[in-house]
C-alpha cells in the first residue's frame, strides 16, 4: 500500500480545464501516457456547448452538431468510442428506406445505445416565407422564389463581385466577393448580425476563411456539375467543401452522448471532478504548479505539471497569480466579447410547413435537420428540428415533434433578463407571425441559456496575439478548444487542438504554435491526412 502511494505521489498530473470536447479529449489521449489526467468542470454536465438536455425524455443538441471531419484521426476516435450502425434505425425502419443507403458499420440502433447514425444532411433558409437551400443552390425552385427582378440583380451583383475585388477588411467584404452584394444583402447580412450583435462590416474577415472557407458560387457549381469521386458507401466527403457536405454520423441520443461516454470510459485511470470552478492559476518560474478550484463551498488547491484550459481566455487570465500580468495583456484579454445563446423546446403535434422536397419523411414532416430564419420581421435565428437529428431524441416520434427556437444574444440583455414563460411565449407568437406554427399544436415547452457559446471578432479579438505571446511564455500551459483559444472552431477543430497539445506534451516540445495552427493554417484546413 505504501508503495502504491509513493507512486501515486511521484505520478506526473495534468490539470484539464473544461469537460468538453477539448477537455475530454486531452484526457482520453493521456492516458496512452504516464501522465495522470485531472479534469476540473465548473457543471455538472459533461460536452460543455455540446451537450444533450434530457427534457422529460425528448433531448436538446444544444446549437447542433455534425460529426463530420476530414481528418481521419478524429474520425477514427469517433468510431472507437461509438461504433457506426450497421442496421437500420427507427425512422428508417417506418419509412422503409433501410436500402437506400449503405450501412457500413455493425452496430444495431434498435438494440444498442452505443452506435453512431449515418445521417442525411438537410439544412435549408427560410425566407421572404419560403425554402431555399442551404448554402444557397442555382435550382430553378431558387429563382422562383426569389422573383425575376431579384434573380437579375443578384445575377449582376456577382459579376460585379468577379470584376472588382474588395480588400477584405471584414466579414462583409468576405462575403460580397463570393457572393455579390444582392445575395449577401438577402441570405447573410441580417443572419450574421443576429447572430454576432453587431454589422458584418465590423467583423474580422478571418471569421469567414475559417467558418465557411471555400464556399462560393464557383464552389457551388464545382459541387453541382462535377461528379463526386468515391464509394457509395464512403461518408468522407473529402472532396467536398465542409459547407456542402450531404452525409454525416451522430450520436443515437445527441452529442451529449458521445462525451458522457467518454467521460465513463476514462475513469478511473482519470480523475473527473464535477462542479469544480477554477479561481486561481499559480504559476511560478514560468510554470504552473498549482490550481484553486473551488468544491462544494470550499477551496481546493490541486498541485499539476501541465494545464491544459479550455475555459475563457478573458477568465484564464484574470485568474493568473505569481507573475505580472501586463496591463495591456490584462486590457486585451477583459475586452474578449462573447456571444450567449437562448435555446427554446417545444413538443408539438405538427408544423405548419410540410415536406415537399423528394426526401421520404414521417406524416410529411419537414427534413430539415436546421432551418436558417431569415425573416428581418422576428429575431430568431435558427430552427432545429430533433426528430430528424434522430428518431430516438424524441420520446414520441410517431406523434409528436420537438423543435428547438435558437436566439443569439449577450448576457444580462434584454432578451437574457426575460422571465421564461414570456420568453417562450414570445417565441411560439414568432413561429406563428411566418407561418410555421400554430400555437394550438404546442403541448410543452421549456428554456435553456447558455453562456459565452460563441467567442466573437470584434472588441479586442484584433490583438489577441498579445495575449498569445504572454500565456506561450508559460512553458506547461496549453490553451485548448473553441473558448481556450477564442477561436469559433468546430468540434472537431477543438478536438485536435486538445490532440497537439498532448503531442507536445509527450514530445516534449516546447513551441505552442502547431496548437494555436489549428483551422487556422492550410494544413489544418479541412486536413485530408
Amino acid at each position: 500500500m505504501k508503495e502504491k502511494e509513493a507512486e501515486e505521489k511521484n505520478e506526473k498530473k495534468a490539470i484539464i480545464i473544461g469537460a468538453g470536447p477539448a477537455g475530454l479529449t486531452a484526457a482520453h489521449e493521456l492516458l496512452n501516457t504516464a501522465i495522470r489526467p485531472v479534469v476540473l468542470e465548473e457543471s455538472g454536465e459533461f460536452g460543455g456547448i455540446s451537450k444533450t438536455v434530457n427534457y422529460k425524455g425528448n433531448r436538446i443538441d444544444i446549437g447542433g452538431h455534425r460529426f463530420f471531419s476530414k481528418n481521419n484521426e478524429v474520425m477514427k476516435w469517433w468510431d472507437d468510442v461509438m461504433p457506426l450502425q450497421g442496421k437500420p434505425s427507427k425512422d428508417q425502419i417506418l419509412l422503409h428506406t433501410e436500402k437506400e443507403v449503405p450501412l457500413p458499420g455493425k452496430a444495431d440502433p434498435e438494440r444498442t445505445d452505443r452506435v453512431m447514425l449515418l445521417r442525411h444532411r438537410v439544412s435549408r433558409i427560410f425566407y421572404l416565407r419560403s425554402f431555399f437551400d442551404y448554402p444557397i443552390s442555382l435550382k430553378l425552385r431558387t429563382f422562383t422564389n426569389m422573383g425575376l427582378a431579384r434573380t437579375v440583380k443578384a445575377g449582376f451583383g456577382y459579376l460585379r463581385s468577379m470584376l472588382f475585388k474588395r480588400t477584405e477588411k471584414s466579414l462583409e467584404d468576405f462575403y460580397v466577393n463570393r457572393f455579390g452584394r444582392p445575395l449577401y444583402r438577402m441570405f447573410f447580412e441580417d443572419y450574421t448580425e443576429k447572430v454576432w450583435g453587431v454589422h458584418p462590416s465590423k467583423l474580422g474577415a478571418d471569421w469567414g476563411s475559417q467558418r465557411v472557407k471555400g464556399l462560393s458560387i464557383t464552389a457551388v457549381l464545382k459541387n453541382m456539375l462535377l461528379p463526386r469521386k468515391g464509394k457509395s458507401d464512403d461518408i468522407s466527403q473529402k472532396d467536398v467543401e465542409t459547407s456542402l457536405i450531404e452525409r454525416f454520423i451522430y450520436p443515437k441520443l445527441g452529442p451529449g452522448q458521445l462525451w458522457e461516454t467518454v467521460a465513463r470510459d476514462i475513469q478511473p485511470r482519470a480523475e473527473v471532478v464535477t462542479r469544480s470552478k477554477v479561481t486561481r492559476i499559480h504559476v511560478e518560474a514560468g510554470r504552473v504548479v498549482a490550481v484553486d478550484a473551488e468544491e462544494n463551498g470550499q477551496t481546493i488547491t490541486r498541485p499539476c505539471d501541465y494545464l491544459l484550459s479550455s475555459m475563457p481566455i478573458k477568465d484564464l487570465v484574470a485568474a493568473i497569480s505569481g507573475i505580472e500580468v501586463p496591463a495591456d495583456v490584462r486590457r486585451v484579454a477583459a475586452g474578449l466579447p462573447y456571444r450567449d445563446f437562448i435555446t427554446v423546446g417545444l413538443l408539438v403535434k405538427k408544423l405548419k410547413i410540410e415536406n415537399r422536397t423528394k426526401i421520404k419523411t414521417w406524416e410529411r414532416r419537414v427534413p430539415d435537420t436546421w432551418i436558417y430564419i431569415q425573416e428581418r420581421d422576428v429575431k430568431i435565428g435558427r430552427l432545429q428540428v430533433f426528430n430528424n437529428w434522430s428518431p430516438y431524441m424524441v420520446k414520441d416520434y410517431e406523434n409528436t415533434m420537438w423543435i428547438g427556437l435558437e436566439y443569439f444574444c449577450t448576457e444580462g440583455d434584454e432578451m437574457w433578463r426575460m422571465e421564461d414563460r414570456a420568453f417562450i411565449d414570445m417565441a411560439i407568437g414568432e413561429l406563428a407571425r411566418i407561418d410555421i406554427l400554430d400555437p394550438a399544436d404546442v403541448l410543452d415547452s421549456t428554456r435553456i441559456k447558455i453562456r459565452k457559446a460563441y467567442p466573437s471578432y470584434f472588441g479586442t479579438y484584433n490583438e489577441l496575439d498579445k495575449v498569445k505571446a504572454f500565456l506561450d511564455q508559460i512553458e506547461n500551459l496549453y490553451c485548448i478548444g473553441r473558448n481556450g483559444q477564442h477561436r469559433y472552431n468546430n468540434m472537431d477543430h477543438s478536438m485536435l487542438t486538445a490532440m497537439e497539445a498532448v503531442k507536445n506534451i509527450r514530445t516534449n516540445k516546447t513551441s505552442k504554435e502547431n496548437v494555436w495552427a489549428v483551422n487556422t493554417e492550410e494544413k489544418y484546413h479541412e486536413s485530408k491526412n
